[in-house]
């Protein structure tokens, strides 16, 4: 898989207006940590001095939950007296580094202000980290986390210091409870069952001591209780985790047992092979949810430029083949680097699926330095799908951009998903600042909705041209489009049939005589290419290659979306219906901007269809970005 070439891109940052509001931001939290403020007033001071963010989707809208330097894995159950508590991973140090611990904190305003921390196991004991909680019926609490309960200090056949003194990921499974709504924990730990495996034996200890660790939040189906974790066969370089295998970890009677030492534990599935990834050796962060007609669902992470997805009929005991995830059955296949890959099932009984939209810096490379090291990176930004049930199988939608950071090197990840009062939250972390978002429930509706017979969207439609004024050399009067570096964005929407794709053709060409504004041409490389202009800054960015589905074709109609979003500065490519990801050409379809990219209005009178080889049927301009799912919309409502 070739990577595409972003030389003339830039990272984003923060829109002008905003940029003195992250110095501010920087400068108070500074002085707050320096006055050694509590953690609940320190989050005060902070809402009292920031404003917030304008754009939801940005990660900084959110409210941060306290943590005590580094944070991981922030999930949310809702109490039995309505209250969120928040189970999370943290230590003052960075990922891996003595004293790493769990904790416990509490809001009762969906987020915004959290209780001081509560130790689930204290930082001055061994590590314990990547908490899951569950709740039962009766309002009881579990914790399940990995517990290095022998102390151990050093990983042996370890040559990096920093990965051999990592010991936060082996040792023993083990819980623990609340049963006040999570102020306080049991004072004993429970071990739960985890059988050496043919696979642990050649861990770095002869499987003498195990590697594992789970992520997510455990679920309730049919009467018992699952969680996903994985099994870790080497630990070292490179990549830290070498080898690894999904497992699922059920309980009959942890929904009604009160006695913690009679709660029974079976490793699924059955057997000593777990879930794997359908060609490389990492299959991790199993996440799983129950299906309508009583399946279970699994999805994880690979090294392979995709997750990974399984289906099992008998609760877990056996698994479909493994195989990497898609949209449909047997269809396009979801693209997805070394991170975690979230599905949850939602109160209306469909799904939303989490996930980075591209295939990882070096899905192909041969090189395995490169393949286990550079998923790691770029989780930014979050992309979510909404899921419906078929024919006994799950249906992703295109994806969305739920949230994103100015700083594309900020990685965000870990989520988990809270449904409260019809409103719709997502918690995330970049490791060291962990938050909770409200997302727009349409946003959300509109994924679902994708599914059905769409309609054209209205909001912000300028120009609305039919195929009479579409004709070659046509012009009409382009609208005043809102400056990129305030947030502004626009989209363009079409109808066209190419006669061949030989470059230079115009789709619409809104440039001034010194090349200030935008314009849309095919390319060398037979797709479309749209330019952006400042009169300073410039920016383009092409649909995909290829001959795969969304790709151009000839003598055939297309209908097209090209949006360029000035929240997240990304441009895509929609074409017919499907959001451009890429294909099995590049690692991903959508494009960064620059930052200083701002006013991109140019000549009043703009041109369509000029040297065009084909037809354009109609052409439609947005003052605002559409989302995928209207772009979708507008496909299924004219499609013929």
């Amino acid at each position: 898989m070739s990577t595409p070439n972003l030389s003339h891109l830039t990272l984003p940052s923060l829109p002008f207006a905003l940029r003195g509001m992250r110095f501010l931001l920087t400068i108070s939290f500074v002085v707050l940590v320096s006055l050694n403020l509590p953690v609940g007033r320190q989050l005060a001071a902070q809402e009292q001095i920031v404003e917030r963010v304008s754009d939801p989707r940005n990660i900084k809208s959110g409210w941060v939950i306290p943590d005590e330097g580094y944070s991981d894995q922030p999930y949310v159950v809702t109490t039995n007296e309505g209250k969120w508590l928040c189970l999370m991973t943290t230590g003052k140090g960075v990922e891996g580094e003595g004293g790493q611990h769990i904790v416990a904190t509490t809001s009762s305003d969906y987020g915004r202000h959290w209780s001081e921390l509560i130790d689930i196991e204290p930082a001055t004991g061994p590590e314990a980290s990547w908490v899951m909680p569950l709740k039962v019926p009766s309002g009881r609490v579990y914790a399940f986390y990995t517990y290095n309960k022998d102390n151990v200090r050093e990983v042996p056949n370890v040559a990096s210091p920093s990965i051999r003194k990592r010991v936060d990921t082996l040792g023993a499974y083990v819980f623990k409870y609340s049963d006040d709504h999570g102020r306080t924990w049991s004072k004993d730990r429970y071990e739960m069952p985890v059988p050496v495996f043919a696979f642990d034996r050649t861990n770095n200890f002869d499987g003498k001591t195990l590697f594992f660790w789970g992520v997510g939040k455990p679920i309730i189906h049919r009467d018992a209780a699952y969680f996903g974790w994985a099994k870790v066969g080497k630990w070292g370089e490179p990549g830290v985790l070498v080898k690894s295998q999904g497992q699922a970890m059920r309980s009959d009677n942890i929904l009604t047992e009160r006695d913690p030492r009679k709660i029974r534990w079976q490793v699924l599935p059955e057997g000593e092979l777990g879930l794997r990834a359908p060609k490389g050796p990492i299959a991790e962060e199993t996440n799983l949810v129950g299906m309508s007609d009583g399946k279970l669902y699994a999805t994880y992470r690979t090294i392979d430029g995709y997750n990974a997805h399984a289906y099992s009929s008998d609760g877990g005991r056996r698994w479909t083949p493994p195989q990497y995830g898609s949209y449909t059955p047997g269809g396009r296949r979801i693209k997805q680097p070394r991170a975690a890959n979230f599905v949850w099932k939602v109160s209306n009984g469909k799904y939303l699926q989490w996930y980075h939209n591209h295939g990882g810096e070096a899905a192909h490379s041969r090189e395995w330095t490169t393949m286990a090291t550079g998923y790691y990176r770029n989780r930014n930004p979050g992309w979510i799908s909404g899921g419906i049930e078929k024919d006994g199988a799950i249906h992703w939608s295109q994806p969305e951009i739920v949230l994103y950071d100015d700083d594309p090197t900020v990685r965000m990840s870990y989520p988990d998903f809270i449904e409260g009062d019809g409103r719709y939250f997502i918690t995330e972390t970049q490791k060291t600042v962990a938050r909770v978002h409200e997302i727009d429930r349409t946003l959300l509706e509109g994924l679902w909705k994708q599914f059905e017979k769409g309609q054209i969207a209205r909001s912000g439609l300028a120009v609305n041209l039919a195929a009479k004024d579409c004709g070659p050399g046509s012009t009409f009067r382009m609208p005043e489009l809102q400056r990129l570096d305030q947030g502004g964005g626009f989209s363009l929407d079409f109808w066209i049939k190419f006669d061949e794709l030989s470059p230079g053709q115009t789709v619409v060409d809104a440039r001034n005589e010194k090349g200030k504004g935008i314009a849309v041409v095919t390319s060398d490389r037979f797709t479309l290419r749209i330019f952006l202009n400042d009169g300073q800054n410039s920016a383009e960015w092409d649909s995909d290659p290829g001959t795969h589905e969304g790709a151009l074709k000839v003598n055939a109609w297309q209908h097209v979306v090209v949006t360029v979003d000035g929240g997240p500065r990304i441009i895509t490519f929609v074409i017919d219906g499907q959001l451009n990801d890429g294909g099995p050409v590049r690692q991903y379809g959508w494009g960064r901007f620059k930052p200083e990219l701002s006013d991109v209005n140019g000549s009043p009178r703009s041109v369509l269809a000029k040297h065009l080889l084909g037809e354009l049927r109609t052409f439609r301009v947005y003052n605002r970005h559409l989302r995928t799912s209207e772009a979708v919309g507008n496909f299924r409502t004219e499609r013929h």
